[in-house]
């Protein structure tokens, strides 16, 4: 008998429905949903073909936002943090240098008058 575990345990998902956990089969419903609905909409203005690229176009990024991740991150909460980054609280950073090592001998030069002026 062999037991199967995750080497991270942070990344364990429990399927529910079909091996897809609930998370990735309601976005899997979502995507079907908008290819229906996109089908139905425009069958009769445009071409069989043109049609059924459309609907994969559509549900695409609805299926996609149930099962990407980047950097461990899904996808709402991917677009929170990068609000929060943009709008919400942007911050320039800046990179200002420091001479450490001159930093701690500026006492000992200025006592013997080495030191340079900047």
């Amino acid at each position: 008998m062999e037991v199967k575990i995750n080497r991270e345990i942070r990344a364990y998902t429990e399927s529910l429905f079909f091996g897809l956990s609930l998370r990735q089969f309601f976005f899997s419903v979502l995507a079907v949903g908008a290819a229906i609905g996109l089908y139905f909409g425009l069958r009769s203005h445009l071409g069989v073909e043109t049609v059924s690229w459309l609907c994969v176009l559509g549900a695409a990024p609805c299926a996609a936002l149930g099962f990407i991740q980047h950097h461990g991150m899904t996808a709402e909460q991917w677009l929170w943090a990068y609000i929060k980054s943009e709008f919400l609280m942007p911050r320039r950073l800046v990179f200002h240098s420091t001479n450490s090592y001159y930093e701690a001998l500026r006492g000992k030069l200025r006592q013997r008058g080495l030191e340079e002026t900047r």
